[in-house]
C-alpha cells in the first residue's frame, strides 16, 4: 500500500521489527483492560486510545503493527449484547486502527515501509480463561475452523498486510487454523506458544512446525508469548523444518502470579538476544506481554542500521 513492498519481500532481504506489547502499552497510557475482552473492548469504547497506541511503537522503531483484534470475536462480542453485524464492524475497523496510525507516522516523518498485521488470538483467548496457554478445548480441527474462519474473513476483507495467527497453544488449532486461511488472499504468520521445546498442548516443536511446511498461505513461522530463553531452540527448529522466515516476539520474561494478580521475577529479554535469533532464521522480531516501545526501541537499534 503506497508503495510499501509486500512483507514477504521485504523479509527476503532485512530483518523486520515487531511492535510491543499492545495491551501494556494501553495500561500504560491509563487504561483499565481487567475484562474479559481485554484491548477489545477499546475498540467500542475509545478507538483512539489504540491509534495512539499503535503509533507510539512506531515511533519507538518497529516496523509493524499488530491489531486489537487478538481478543475480538463474534462470540465475545455478543456477550455483551452486540450483534453479529457490529461485531464485524469493530473487527474490521482494528484493521483500519492500525492504518491510521501509519497515516500519522508518515505525517510525523516516518518514512521507512510500515505494515499492519492482523491478530487471530487462539480459541481460548476468547474463553478468557487461561486456556490459551493450555489448549486442548476438547473441540475438534473442524470444530476449531469453523470458529476461526467467520473472523478471519472480516479481517482480510480490511485488507491488512498480513494475518498473524498467534499465541497458537496446540498442534490441532494450527491446523484449524491453517485450513481457516486458506484461500482468503492474504498471507498469514503462524506463531506458536511454548514451553520448552513444545507447545503448550505438549506436542513437540518439529512436529507443528512440520504441519506449516508447504502452507502456500505462510510467509513465516515461529513463536510468541514465551519466554526468552525458548526462542533460539524454536528459531531453529522453525527454520529447519519449514525452510520459511522466522517470527519471534516472547515476553519481557517476568512471571505472572495469578494470586496477588501482579507480574515479578527479571526482565531477560535482552536486545543482545535478538541477534542469536536473527544469525538463525528469525527475520521478524519483537516483543509480546511486558515488552513497551522503549525496548523495541533498543531491538531496532540492534537489529537495523538505523539509529
Amino acid at each position: 500500500m503506497n508503495g510499501t513492498p509486500p512483507l514477504a519481500d521485504a523479509l527476503a532481504s532485512a530483518t523486520v521489527v515487531l511492535d510491543g506489547g499492545l495491551s501494556n502499552q494501553l495500561e500504560a497510557m491509563g487504561h483499565d483492560l481487567s475484562d474479559e475482552l481485554w484491548s477489545a473492548r477499546l475498540l467500542t469504547e475509545e478507538p483512539e486510545a489504540i491509534v495512539e497506541a499503535h503509533l507510539a511503537y512506531f515511533e519507538a522503531g518497529a516496523d509493524v503493527a499488530i491489531t486489537a483484534s487478538y481478543q475480538a470475536t463474534f462470540e465475545g462480542f455478543a456477550w455483551r449484547g452486540l450483534d453479529r453485524a457490529r461485531a464485524a464492524g469493530l473487527i474490521s475497523s482494528s484493521v483500519e486502527l492500525a492504518r491510521e496510525a501509519v497515516r500519522r507516522a508518515r505525517a510525523r516523518g516516518i518514512g521507512r515501509p510500515l505494515w499492519v498485521a492482523a491478530s487471530a488470538g487462539p480459541y481460548g483467548a476468547m474463553l478468557a480463561d487461561g486456556s490459551e496457554y493450555r489448549g486442548r478445548y476438547g473441540l475438534s480441527v473442524a470444530e476449531l475452523e469453523r470458529f476461526h474462519r467467520p473472523r478471519l474473513e472480516v479481517l482480510a476483507a480490511a485488507r491488512p498486510d498480513v494475518l498473524a495467527l498467534e499465541t497458537v497453544p496446540d498442534a490441532d488449532e494450527a491446523e484449524a487454523l491453517l485450513r481457516a486461511v486458506r484461500g482468503l488472499g492474504v498471507p498469514a504468520w503462524l506463531s506458536y506458544s511454548v514451553s520448552g521445546d513444545r507447545t503448550r498442548a505438549g506436542q513437540p516443536l518439529e512436529e507443528a512446525f512440520g504441519l506449516a511446511a508447504g502452507a502456500d498461505e505462510l510467509i513465516a513461522v515461529g513463536v510468541n508469548c514465551c519466554a526468552p530463553e525458548d526462542v533460539e531452540g524454536a528459531v531453529e527448529t522453525a527454520a529447519r523444518v519449514t525452510g520459511l522466515p522466522v517470527v519471534v516476539y516472547p515476553n519481557s520474561g517476568e512471571s505472572w502470579d495469578a494470586t496477588s494478580r501482579s507480574w515479578d521475577g527479571p526482565v531477560t529479554l535482552a536486545p543482545a538476544l535478538a541477534r542469536t535469533w536473527q544469525a538463525s532464521g528469525a527475520r521478524l522480531i519483537g516483543g509480546c506481554c511486558r515488552v513497551g516501545p522503549t525496548t523495541v526501541t533498543a531491538l531496532a537499534r540492534t537489529l537495523t542500521p538505523r539509529a
